[in-house]
């Protein structure tokens, strides 16, 4: 399955690719035939990066599934301004992982924002604070709160997030989606129980990330 929020890159890819081969039918250029081969390799690099698996979310109401797929590259405690101490989990997509972005835990949304910054390799834990990126506030009810934020890395250049304030998700459900390399960010309080380590490779809508 094809992530729709590809097909802005795909179509004209495609077409440009079907135009090539036409003129290369009737016009034998040499170089023509060289960037066909370009056109050919990008189109493949495009369809596996907007792959979109279908992902069965598991695990009883406490438990949080990963927002994305990636490695988790830090975890930390941090001060934030809604959770006062809290607790911080770092994923990193390469241009290899999927790159759709699900809801881990089903919720409230209370706010959406975005908030403009800097175009940082996203592997750079400075990426959390200063890249460009949106902050999505949560509340599962019983004070189960969380953030997620998605953040542009430095290939990435589009960040599409769906969550609108006052809306009612349920676990893995479509989040939104950061077209190239990016990182994605969890904030939880200290009470949240973490069930993954450093290093980890996680499967968005599926791995377990720990419970309230």
């Amino acid at each position: 399955m094809i992530a729709p929020e590809g097909k802005i890159i795909l179509v004209p890819v495609v077409l440009l690719l079907v135009a090539g081969i036409l003129l290369l039918y009737f016009f034998q250029i040499p170089t023509l035939k060289l960037v066909n081969i370009g056109l050919i390799l990008f189109a493949t690099f495009c369809f596996y990066f907007f792959r979109d698996p279908v992902r069965i979310s598991t695990g009883n109401n406490n438990q949080f599934v990963s927002p994305a797929d990636g490695k988790i590259v830090q975890i930390k405690e941090i001060e934030d301004t809604d959770f006062g101490k809290a607790q911080q989990i770092s994923i990193f997509l390469s241009v290899f992982n999927v790159h759709r972005q699900r809801v881990p835990l089903s919720a409230t949304v209370i706010y959406s924002k975005y908030n403009k910054g800097k175009y940082l390799a996203a592997f750079n834990h400075k990426a959390s604070l200063d890249n460009e990126q949106t902050e999505i506030l949560f509340d599962s009810g019983k004070g189960k709160k969380y953030k997620i934020k998605q953040i542009a890395g430095l290939i990435a250049r589009r960040i599409i997030n769906y969550m609108k304030p006052k809306m009612e998700v349920e676990r893995g459900d479509n989040l939104g989606f950061i077209r190239f390399g990016s990182r994605v960010d969890i904030l939880v309080p200290l009470n949240f129980k973490i069930g993954v380590t450093l290093g980890q490779k996680v499967i968005g809508g599926e791995t377990i990330i720990g419970e309230f």
